[in-house]
């Protein structure tokens, strides 16, 4: 997928730009709070319907302003065009229109345009709790299934019912029917993360060998309580302590993902820089599955390049992805020196843009 023109009205710190990109490297350069992230969440959110940063809509619009909008033309691997469209405005709400027709539900968008970012929010990965993974694995599984979507939103809205009756009831008629309605989709969910998680397991160990010059080896692992048991036996199981908690305290809502280096947890025994070699060699996972489910490549955003990374990790990385299996990328850095001189002597082409406070030249 080529993003080939992006147009942003009052997004962030942004008042008006219009761009063409290169259908390879797109650098943005610029000090911090220039706005060059700014550039790279707008990629994001057309995508995904939401920003890559913790913030609401409402956050997104420029100071002083009443709406934000961006529009992009994109060019499909097979050769298809897509005109998409999304408008915020404090009193209106979200709107986002796929070739001038407007989307019934948002989730239906979610995948059309596949994107895969690495940002210096992915550290959270690591040093959070396991809802952050989750929430990662479901952002991922999302864009190559609805279906499963779906599911993670029928099993947490029954899941937030089922938790309301344990704070005031044990109707053990009422705990059935939700129980029935959890292990329908809780396994739905189990099934499709651990196949993805397995399908991943082998390509982040090459990518980090790779990135790493094959110095460590590391694991990726999926960790529920349904790879024990089936999710109804769970349930059932943990009836009694759940109405002595009067919560929900079994199911795939618990998952984990479990990050290792050397067979010892990264957040312990990682440093910084394998960190974030383990976070890209993840992402880069995730776009090659992405890639190969959708048969489309998907856009790979790396915002903060040389976060946590030293120079030689960096040009590892660039001439990894100067690959033809990956397609168009958008970088963002705050030194262009350093940048330009790495992107040169892998002999990469690409399109240069400096960010001067909102404000963008090529």
């Amino acid at each position: 997928m080529i993003l080939k023109k992006l147009s942003i009205i009052n997004f962030k710190n942004i008042a008006q730009e219009e761009f063409e990109f290169s259908p390879g490297v797109n650098c943005f350069v610029g000090d911090n709070g220039a706005g060059k992230t700014n550039v790279v969440d707008a990629v994001y959110y057309l995508s995904m319907c939401k920003s890559s940063l913790p913030m609401s809509d409402a956050q997104n619009i420029r100071h002083g302003e009443e709406f934000f909008v961006l529009d992009g033309s994109y060019a499909a691997d097979q050769g298809r065009a897509e005109h998409i469209v999304c408008t915020f405005s404090r009193k209106g709400g979200k709107v986002l229109k796929r070739g001038g027709k407007e989307y019934d539900r948002l989730a239906d968008h979610v995948g059309l345009v596949p994107v895969v970012i690495v940002s210096p929010g992915d550290a959270a990965l690591v040093s959070d709790a396991a809802d952050e993974r989750r929430r990662y694995l479901n952002g991922f599984v999302a864009q190559l299934d609805r279906a499963y979507l779906a599911s993670v939103m029928r099993y947490n809205a029954v899941l937030a019912e089922r938790n309301k009756l344990l704070k005031v009831s044990s109707d053990e008629t009422m705990l059935a029917i939700y129980d029935r309605q959890l292990a329908e989709h809780g396994e739905a969910i189990h099934a499709r993360r651990a196949e993805i998680v397995a399908r991943l397991r082998p390509l982040v160990a090459e990518y980090y060998r790779r990135l790493s010059g094959d110095r460590e080896r590391v694991e990726l692992e999926y960790r529920s309580e349904l790879n024990a048991m089936p999710m109804s036996e769970l349930l059932l199981a943990a009836r009694q302590r759940d109405l002595a908690c009067r919560f929900t305290t079994s199911g795939v809502h618990r998952d984990d993902l479990l990050l290792g280096i050397g067979g010892y947890p990264l957040r312990k025994y990682g440093s910084q820089g394998q960190q974030k070699s383990f976070l890209i060699a993840l992402k880069l996972a995730q776009y090659a599955v992405v890639a190969e489910a959708r048969g489309e490549k998907p856009v790979l955003l790396f915002d903060d390049l040389f976060d946590k990374l030293d120079a030689g990790r960096v040009e590892q990385l660039l001439a990894l992805v100067a690959d033809e299996a990956f397609g168009q990328i958008f970088i963002t850095d705050c030194n262009p020196t350093r940048l330009r001189t790495i992107l040169d002597r892998a002999a990469t082409p690409y399109a240069l843009f400096t960010v001067r406070e909102g404000g963008v030249q090529r």
